[in-house]
């Protein structure tokens, strides 16, 4: 039962000066806060007590809703017992546990799980093991990284390099060399207002024959994609497409890596979207929902042939020269296994599934308000374009997430413009109605 009792207000810093917030506008939120105290199922407590349901799962991670006492009480009794372990050179039990457990959840033949922090970290690695594979297998030519226009891969040098939103890319040079992108799947004059994947686009896979042709396939290594490009929007893979680009990675001796920090763990029905697409990658980054949001913890599925590459050479010498200090923490490990143990009990995946029709038809009734040029949704998942004000592009999605919170009692994403719904996979009917009510007069407040 969703907790409704009232929270006491909290006291807060008298200075906001010494924090430089990530992604965020520091000045315009400094000069109106956003700041939160606690959180318990579907709603953010704010600092002055008030109840904000949460359309955006924090962060698109925290998929089971807030405030699980499953997870916190693994959290402590594992700090009690083992607050840290060195990762290198030696092991603890939890983690050979969990890598486990996320690969009985993946595609047959990703049997093998290698732990970081983040996405972002997960991201780099599986480059990296790409880079590597083709190393150590005879084909040092293949150098080259292929992302995708609009992707987002994380902040790391190599996610970066991959990604394709510009504002995340200008500030920072020439990032990688040797990295090109295939176009983006988005196309609003054929795919406007579609629920679930687009019958148009599959053909845009076909663009990496001409990267192909113009670079040759002997000096590309991999290719990244989200199966849903979440960062930039919510842009569905068209149907057919992920299968067009597995055939022609594999057609060409290039790896196919799956980016689904965002679409892993229940966000599109399923534990993992390559499950929903029926298409099985070489590599496959996950984040954010393995530990519920509740400690920082990503890591990369990799398939055997990749994997027992590297079990070569002499059994002393390490095999991948690549790792992070908290690889496999024991709190996260920890994290993750009760997370599991929810996604399991609760059957979240099988419940995003079967009421992903009714929160399509309810964003879709949103079609028809001020501003509102395209809404897409595939999972529990939603993106609504805004109109760009006149020389001001970005302000009106930035205004209605402040009037959302401030005005509204709700937290929702942004991305530019464009509105982004991803709520926690425990959301029920009457939520759904009740984020779309409040949604509605957010894009009515700004128009």
């Amino acid at each position: 039962m969703l907790d409704k009792s009232p929270r006491p207000a909290v006291s807060v810093p008298n200075d906001l000066a010494a924090h430089w917030m990530p992604f965020t506008a520091n000045r315009a939120f400094k000069k109106n806060p956003r700041l939160l105290a606690g959180a318990k199922d579907m709603h953010y407590i704010t600092v002055d007590g008030r109840k904000i349901i949460d359309a955006a799962a924090g962060m698109w991670c925290c998929n089971a809703g807030h405030g699980r006492s499953q997870i916190a009480e693994a959290i402590g009794k594992q700090a009690a017992a083992l607050d840290y372990a060195p990762p290198f050179q030696f092991g603890i039990p939890q983690a050979f546990e969990l890598a486990t457990r996320i690969a009985d959840l993946a595609p047959s033949g990703l049997d093998h799980v290698f732990f970081c922090n983040s996405g972002s970290e997960a991201a780099d690695t599986a480059l990296k093991m790409a880079l590597a594979y083709h190393q150590i297998n005879g084909q040092g030519s293949r150098t080259r990284l292929i992302g995708r226009v609009r992707g987002y891969h994380g902040v790391g040098f190599g996610g970066t390099s991959v990604g394709g939103i510009v504002n995340n890319r200008k500030l920072f040079g020439t990032l990688l060399t040797g990295v090109d992108h295939i176009p983006a799947t988005y196309d609003r004059d054929k795919q406007a207002f579609t629920k679930g994947e687009p019958e148009y686009g599959a053909h845009f896979a076909e663009e990496l024959e001409n990267l192909v042709a113009l670079h040759g396939a002997n000096t590309i290594a991999a290719v990244i994609v989200e199966p849903m490009a979440g960062s930039t929007g919510v842009i569905p893979a068209p149907k057919g497409y992920l299968k067009r680009l597995r055939e022609i990675t594999q057609k060409h001796g290039i790896l196919l890596i799956f980016d689904e920090v965002i679409t892993g763990f229940g966000r599109l029905g399923y534990a993992f979207a390559a499950e929903r697409y029926g298409v099985t990658p070489d590599l496959l980054t996950f984040a954010k929902g393995v530990t519920n949001g509740a400690a920082p913890m990503g890591g990369v599925l990799v398939r055997d042939t990749i994997h027992d590459a590297f079990m070569s050479g002499p059994e002393h010498m390490v095999e991948f020269t690549h790792g992070y200090t908290y690889s496999a923490h024991p709190i996260a490990c920890a994290a993750g296994l009760a997370t599991l143990d929810i996604y399991r009990d609760d059957k979240l995946f099988e419940h995003a599934r079967a009421i992903e029709p009714k929160f399509a038809d309810a964003v879709m009734s949103l079609k028809g308000l001020p501003n509102v040029l395209d809404i897409r949704t595939v999972g529990l998942t939603a993106g609504i374009d805004l109109a760009s004000l006149p020389d001001a592009a970005g302000k009106r999605g930035y205004s209605a997430m402040e009037t959302a919170f401030h005005d509204n009692d709700l937290m929702l994403r942004i991305a530019g413009d464009t509105l982004a719904l991803t709520p926690p996979l425990i959301i029920s009917e009457d939520q759904i109605g009740e984020i779309i009510e409040k949604v509605g007069k957010v894009i009515k407040a700004v128009a």
